[in-house]
């Protein structure tokens, strides 16, 4: 059975040490694969994530990011601003 995509542009795996940060708080995240519009984290646990936060990846200006989608250790988000961070 093919799968059909649905995502408006592709994705690009990636490897990425990153941090989540809403108010004073503070998660580490692995960016797995990104697009322009947005991207998958990787958790120790999705649990306590709010619907919107910075992303803030090494060498790029911090991103707002709001979750489309979550699992147990993954969260998929869409960018506020598109293309904010390449692969």
């Amino acid at each position: 059975m093919l799968l059909h995509e649905k995502r408006l542009t592709p994705r690009r795996h990636a490897n990425i040490e990153a941090i989540i940060a809403f108010g004073r708080t503070q998660m580490a995240c692995i960016v797995r694969n990104v697009s322009e519009g947005g991207a998958k984290l990787e958790l120790a646990s999705v649990r306590g994530v709010p619907d919107a936060f910075e992303l803030h990846v090494p060498n790029h200006r911090p991103q707002r990011c709001r979750v489309a989608w979550r699992s147990l250790k993954e969260i998929g988000v869409a960018f506020a601003v598109q293309g904010a961070i390449p692969a």
